[in-house]
């Protein structure tokens, strides 16, 4: 079973779903930032995470990162939330943002904003301006939720 397996099987355990893990480097520091998100929607919005969810897995993550860790010398831990607005960059992040407004720009210079209604096989399908519009992943360059405030 690989770290992102591991990691998924204890963010799922606390009700969670694992978005991304990622190594980042910030301020010449090597971070391992685990991103999670709730499994429960509500009015058609995703539920918060707490900080205090947030520091649970932590402490869970860590011993597990102690035996194997995700990179060589020295790294901080970081459990947070994905946001309200975050980057979509692979199909697991479309899918798990379905029923979210997603703004992307794809084949060139191509923009959309809408609501991804659904995605079937690489194909997304974003509700704007009362059509439905089809993209293919492959042809998304930048994607990204936002908030409507």
């Amino acid at each position: 079973m690989s770290l992102q397996n591991d990691i998924e099987s204890i963010v799922k355990s606390v009700g969670l779903e694992l978005y991304d893990a990622v190594i980042v480097s910030e301020h010449e520091e090597t971070i391992y930032r685990v991103s999670i998100i709730s499994t429960e929607i509500e009015d058609g919005k995703r539920q918060s995470v707490t900080l205090d969810t947030c520091v649970e897995l932590t402490h869970m993550i860590s011993p597990l990162l102690d035996v194997a860790p995700p990179v060589s010398g020295e790294y901080r831990l970081e459990v947070g939330t994905a946001g309200i607005e975050r980057k979509l960059v692979n199909i697991g992040h479309f899918k798990k943002s379905i029923g979210e407004r997603v703004a992307l720009r794809y084949l060139g210079k191509e923009k959309i904003r809408g609501v991804l209604t659904k995605v079937e096989g690489s194909t997304l399908f974003i509700e704007s301006d009362d059509a439905t519009v089809k993209v293919n992943f492959n042809d998304v360059i930048k994607a990204k939720t936002y908030f409507e405030w």
